[in-house]
């Protein structure tokens, strides 16, 4: 981790998110909002389909960067914004893209911005994560 600079790619990743993988979040969160499985339920609140859990989203982009950072008790902060949802479709699934670039490097934190995307566009806004550098 020594010589960051602003701009480092320091880890990306794509994650291929499933209906199934949408159920098993739901269990283990305990977040059994249908709109997350049912499409019917979904186009009835007028949705453009099955959404991924928001907080799914949220922890599959900050889990790009621990292999990176080798240990998650590193992280000192992190938030997003969320700005779109990621539509999982029944037969194709949903493609994640995250990508994390530094934005900031002191003596003791790095701080890196996530780009979060499906279809090429945004679905996390002003995600940034915090982190020690030792």
């Amino acid at each position: 981790m020594s010589e960051l600079t602003k701009g480092d790619v320091v880890a990306e990743r794509t994650v291929h998110l499933t209906r199934e993988a949408l159920v098993r979040y739901a269990g283990a969160s305990g977040d059994f909002n249908p709109i997350h499985y049912r499409d019917d339920v979904a186009a009835s609140v007028g949705l453009p389909g099955v959404l991924a859990h928001g907080m799914l989203t949220m922890g599959l982009a900050v889990e790009t960067v621990v292999p990176w950072l080798g240990d998650v008790a590193r992280i000192l902060d992190y938030g997003v914004r969320f700005t779109r949802p990621v539509v999982v479709d029944a037969e194709d699934g949903a493609d994640v893209v995250v990508t994390a670039k530094v934005f900031a490097v002191d003596e003791e934190t790095v701080t890196l911005d996530l780009s979060v995307t499906f279809d090429e566009t945004a679905v996390l806004g002003k995600a940034r994560v915090r982190a020690t550098l030792a």
